[in-house]
């Protein structure tokens, strides 16, 4: 699985740094940043997945591989 983030699309709530700060971070100017290349464990899989289901922009999407 890996995890998109669409930084153009992003507004600042944060929602997926809260819900799954080993993925995501939070810039200087309160943008997320992903975390890493995109690829998720196994074991954050369900993390990433609340992560974009709770982005209001809908910046992350999830691919699998």
């Amino acid at each position: 699985m890996r995890v998109h983030l669409d930084v153009e699309k992003c507004q600042g709530h944060n929602r997926c740094y809260a819900l799954a700060p080993e993925l995501f971070d939070v810039d200087d100017y309160g943008q997320a940043v992903l975390l890493g290349n995109g690829s998720v464990s196994p074991d954050l899989e369900d993390k990433a997945r609340l992560a974009a289901s709770n982005c209001p922009e809908y910046a992350i999407t999830i691919t699998d591989s």
